[in-house]
């Protein structure tokens, strides 16, 4: 029998079955290797996602920047009238500080009239104003020369830069100014980092040897005391995170930083960490950034801040609302210390320069980084505007640059006049202080800019704006309009033109309607322009129904006025209701000569880069001829000397040659005055909110205050210099001007067009008509038919100056 065969050693362990716990074992290992890939899978994809949400902002739009709204520049040059104190308190609204020394741009010295200024740079719409040194000569209140501080060098014009009046900001009312890597002080980093990170420029975004140090700092004190947060962690938690304390926040922080730090440079991270940090409240106001947060709590560029400055912006990192230096000034004072100690134990300053930094005050000034001065009416009047032409979110979120036309100067004489004037108003009614209000526009003749806006006795309360949206009675201020309208006919009426004063009695919508004149007298045939002198009423009426009452409707809506005019005959004697900014628009065509320009309050856009994004050019129209513009000029100023408004001859400087006209309504309830001088239109209204009668005229209460603010305001005179085509001499005896070829209607009668005289000579300031005068009257015109007690004064929608009104 053959002998069998053992089997090998290895086959049988080859066909041993495997122990039971062997398989289980093999089994857990691959899942948990299947796990950790799946996990792995998971966090990877996770970390695609988180990487997008990091890049997608980093490398977009990562602030919402607010709209920053300029006043203009003050523009100094040979023989401009500017006081030492008027240009003081340009400087002042500027931020430029007192130095002798003129160590920084944005600094002064005044000795005597002599300014020395060392000025800002600023990039404007049309180019770039570098840094000056500036020699101004003052004497007198002009400017006698304008020189390079260097060199002496003539200099035909300089201007400073724009003062910063309002800033729109975003919904969530954060603000911040913007800085780049190389402005932030070297000092400031230095100390920045050795409070907050040290190891920044070393770690990968998350800092372990800082975690560990810190957990067993808060483990020997029991509770936290240091905290282990990265300034990268710190940024993905106020750039992308909430501030909730959760874990799953903390691990999506880490992560985030870790692909921050990944994918951008240090000094990007640290840049966007320097202008992203919240750093303290201005009531609604959050204050982000070191370049907002040294102008809010020193009033100083960030390269100016000195070593207990510099510590005390790092000591509020760790808690603004804790330690915020009006609240809590020790317990800043003593962090700030602290940090001051840190900056000498890492060799940032000297130990003498630490302990002479610990005795400093905390510094912190009131107002700091806010828009200069209050100008509510106007920026109610910008924001008008704006609105027309710019979504709501772009003017709160794209970092606009918005250039006005307020003159900081003119605005600060009218807020003057209006707060010196109403006082005196209410104690010459014997009415209680406060009972009056008021409103005033001033605009420019040849640029149609608003320079100032007011809209109550209170210039910087920002509610109601009369200016803009008081829309009432205007009286006598029609007059001119109808005047006008019959001087643009040559062919019927000059200035001689007999027109009747004689009394009306009209039927109007079934009542009898008898106007008539404040002295009650009637004064038969009057020369035409004596009826606008004297603001005859009769004479007027019957003027204008003459004309045609559609046809006046007609010339007030061309020169400016937009809102629906009912043309019936009380509407020419004033029924029709504006607000002083459309009587603004109005009486500057006539002071243009007869060319409407839209008045303007924005000059220019400018994006966030600098790029223009719209233009306000300044649109002109003729809408009525220069020569009946100027004819109704010369009775106007007439209204000045011989008229309703002699009271200006002693509040303003003779060599000021200005016209106007008063206007009054029934019962005395509105006061109004609009004029103009050479280069300034200014409308001034006194009444009450409650339309009740203050017993005050047009030449008693708005002229008062319309005198204050040309007395005060740099403004140059009328010319006496005739256009083209007027003639100023030779018809009939009369000296009075007339529109060449039309001698017949100037020696008082009409007919056609004569053959032309020739020449026109110059106009003579004191040349009169030889026509007896009558005394003016004191008080107002005449009583109206009654108005209604409620004032419309809704906003309406029109094609015309809808920059003021919007849609």
């Amino acid at each position: 029998m053959p002998k069998q065969r053992r089997p090998h050693p290895r086959s049988s362990r080859r066909r041993r079955q495997p122990k039971e716990g062997m398989g289980f074992f093999g089994f857990t290992v691959r899942a948990l290797v299947l796990l950790a890939l799946a996990v792995g899978l998971a966090v990877g994809l996770y970390g695609v996602h988180l990487d997008k949400v990091v890049r997608a902002k980093f490398e977009g739009k990562r602030w919402a920047l607010p709209a920053r709204v300029y006043a203009r520049p003050l523009e100094i040059y040979t023989g401009r009238s500017l006081s030492v104190a008027e240009l003081q308190g340009e400087l002042g609204r500027l931020g430029y500080r007192e130095d002798a020394q003129l160590a920084r741009p944005g600094s002064y010295h005044i000795d005597g009239e002599q300014a020395a200024i060392r000025t800002r740079p600023f990039r404007y719409w049309d180019g770039y104003e570098p840094e000056r040194y500036l020699s101004v000569d003052l004497a007198g209140g002009v400017v006698k020369a304008v020189a390079d501080g260097n060199d002496a060098t003539p200099l035909a014009l300089v201007r400073l830069d724009p003062a910063l009046i309002a800033s729109i900001y975003p919904t969530h009312n954060e603000d911040r100014v913007l800085l780049r890597r190389e402005q932030l002080p070297s000092r400031l980093v230095k100390t920045l980092l050795a409070v907050e990170d040290r190891q920044f420029y070393q770690h990968h975004g998350v800092d372990p040897k800082g975690i560990l140090r810190a957990a067993y700092e808060n483990l020997r004190a029991g509770r936290t005391v240091q905290g282990a947060s990265t300034l990268t962690q710190q940024l993905v938690k106020n750039f992308y995170l909430t501030q909730e304390r959760t874990l799953e926040r903390k691990l999506n922080e880490a992560y985030m930083a870790v692909l921050l730090d990944w994918r951008y440079d240090k000094d990007e991270i640290l840049t966007a960490y320097a202008n992203e940090v919240y750093l303290g409240q201005d009531g609604s106001r959050a204050i982000h950034g070191f370049g907002l947060a040294s102008r809010f709590y020193f009033d100083r560029d960030i390269d100016e801040l000195d070593i207990p400055q510099t510590a005390m912006l790092v000591a509020i990192l760790k808690g603004p609302s804790d330690f915020n230096p009006q609240r809590n000034p020790e317990r800043v004072r003593e962090r700030r210390n602290l940090v001051i100690d840190l900056m000498a134990h890492h060799q940032i300053i000297s130990k003498a320069d630490a302990e002479q930094a610990k005795q400093a005050p905390l510094g912190v000034v009131e107002g700091g980084a806010r828009p200069s001065g209050e100008y509510p009416g106007f920026i109610q009047l910008v924001r008008r505007q704006l609105r027309r032409d710019y979504r709501e979110e772009d003017l709160r979120s794209e970092g606009l640059r918005i250039f006005t036309t307020l003159d900081p100067l003119t605005q600060a004489h009218v807020e003057a006049a209006v707060k010196a004037r109403l006082p005196k108003l209410d104690r010459s009614r014997r009415l209680p202080e406060g009972t009056l209000e008021t409103a005033a526009v001033v605009t420019s003749v040849a640029q149609g800019e608003v320079l100032a806006v007011v809209g109550g006795r209170d210039p910087g309360y920002a509610g109601f704006n009369r200016a803009l949206d008081a829309v009432r009675p205007i009286g006598s201020l029609i007059k001119p309009v109808i005047y006008l309208k019959a001087l643009s006919q040559p062919q019927r009426y000059s200035l001689v033109t007999p027109i009747q004063d004689k009394p009306v009695n009209l039927r109007v919508a079934g009542v009898m309607w008898r106007p008539k004149n404040y002295d009650h007298s009637v004064h038969g045939t009057v020369p035409l322009y004596r009826g606008l002198v004297k603001s005859y009423n009769l004479a007027t009426v019957n003027l204008g129904l003459d004309l045609g009452v559609d046809q006046v409707a007609g010339l007030l809506r061309d020169l400016g006025a937009v809102r629906d005019i009912d043309a019936v005959p009380a509407m020419l004697l004033g029924s029709v209701s504006l607000p002083p900014v459309e009587v603004a628009q109005a009486y500057q065509t006539i002071a243009a000569g007869g060319f409407r320009a839209p008045l303007r309050a924005i000059r220019e856009v400018l994006d966030a880069s600098g790029r223009p994004l719209n233009r306000y050019p300044l649109a002109v129209e003729s809408v009525v001829s220069a020569e009946a513009a100027y004819l109704t000029q010369w009775a106007m100023r007439r209204v000045v000397t011989q008229g309703t408004a002699t009271w200006l001859e002693r509040r303003l400087p003779s060599d000021l040659a200005v016209a106007g006209k008063t206007g009054t309504t029934n019962d005395m309830r509105d006061s109004w005055f609009a004029g103009f001088s050479g280069d300034k239109v200014a409308v001034a209204w006194v009444g009450r909110d409650d339309n009740e009668p203050m017993g005050l005229s047009g030449s008693t209460g708005a002229l008062r205050v319309w005198g204050d603010i040309m007395a005060s305001v740099d403004t140059q005179p009328l010319d006496d210099a005739p256009p083209e085509g007027v003639v100023t001499a030779g018809a009939c005896g009369s000296s009075l001007p007339y529109i060449d070829g039309y001698a017949g209607s100037a020696c008082g009668g009409g007919g056609a067009r004569t053959a032309s005289r020739g020449s026109t000579p110059k106009a003579s300031s004191s040349a009169e008509p030889v026509v007896a005068q009558e005394p003016a009257p004191r008080a107002p015109e005449t009583k109206r038919r009654p108005e209604p007690k409620d004032e419309p004064r809704q906003r309406e929608v029109s094609p015309f100056l809808s920059d003021f009104y919007g849609n």
